[in-house]
């Protein structure tokens, strides 16, 4: 992939959730059934009101007094010494700036833990060896921008059509000394240009209209992987209803729960029909 155009800036450039759970494990389930029903509960990416730990986590590890590190343990994972700092300055960093420009509303490591960090392990269960991946819609850089931490042979790049927000992933990818390239640009037009091996998204819109965006783009891009709440089946329907998925597989791969609720975050694969299903190194950590 040649990252030229509409690139704002490119910095300087295995372990899993098998591996990075210590306990109580994210259970993800491959799955291609189409008649699950949908919780009421809001979806994963919009409910940050439901991100409070269970009342028996350790009074030492409460969220009043909060440390990545301790969120981590609360919530069972472990990852490298050097991706815990370099998640805790990009967790500050992010925070910083959404001081001045809304960009998450999860602005504490447990909800970060919880939410952010658990949907990019998810995801980068799902991502073969040194694929290149665009971020759709990257917001504050998840995510994108945790990827690129904690796979760094993954070749991550970040697609924002808000000025505002290209110019903040800019700055944090740069003071993050992370090998990713921000385009400012609306995916439509980047994959014009570009080819990728595996889109991901999460929170940038329901599925219509991200297959709305990608309906005349399906042959640069080798899969998409979403990272969907519990109404993920109305949102299928409503692509279906609208035809946008003529052209398109879908499968759901993982299902795990969704932190603080008796619900379901999901993974979705979607791939252009007619062609085998895309299949990775790697894929079926998350089972």
């Amino acid at each position: 992939m040649c990252r030229t155009g509409s690139v704002i800036f490119k910095g300087p450039q295995e372990s899993y959730l098998a591996s990075q759970r210590r306990t109580n494990p994210v259970s993800g389930s491959a799955d291609s059934s189409a008649s699950d029903t949908p919780s009421s509960d809001s979806p994963a990416d919009d409910s940050p009101a439901d991100d409070s730990p269970s009342s028996d986590s350790p009074a030492s590890d409460s969220p009043a007094a909060d440390t990545l590190p301790a969120a981590l343990r609360r919530h069972g994972l472990e990852l490298p010494a050097d991706q815990i700092a370099q998640l805790e300055r990009y967790c500050r960093l992010l925070w910083d700036w959404n001081r001045q420009l809304n960009l998450t509303r999860h602005t504490d490591f447990d909800k970060f833990v919880g939410r952010d960090l658990v949907d990019s392990l998810q995801l980068a269960a799902w991502l073969g060896q040194g694929e290149e991946v665009l971020d759709l819609g990257s917001g504050g850089g998840v995510p994108g921008i945790v990827l690129a931490i904690v796979r760094p042979d993954l070749d991550v790049a970040l697609c924002e059509s808000v000025e505002k927000k290209a110019r903040v992933l800019n700055d944090l990818v740069r003071q993050l000394d992370l090998p990713v390239a921000v385009h400012h640009v609306r995916v439509e037009e980047l994959l014009e240009d570009l080819r990728f091996d595996a889109v991901v998204a999460r929170a940038v819109g329901p599925l219509w209209k991200i297959c709305h965006w990608l309906q005349p783009h399906w042959d640069s891009v080798g899969r998409v992987l979403l990272v969907k709440g519990p109404a993920w089946v109305e949102e299928r329907n409503e692509a279906r209803h609208r035809g946008l998925l003529r052209l398109v597989e879908l499968r759901r791969v993982a299902s795990y729960p969704l932190v603080g609720t008796s619900s379901q975050s999901v993974i979705l694969k979607l791939w252009r029909k007619g062609r085998p299903e895309p299949q990775v190194r790697g894929e079926g950590i998350a089972s």
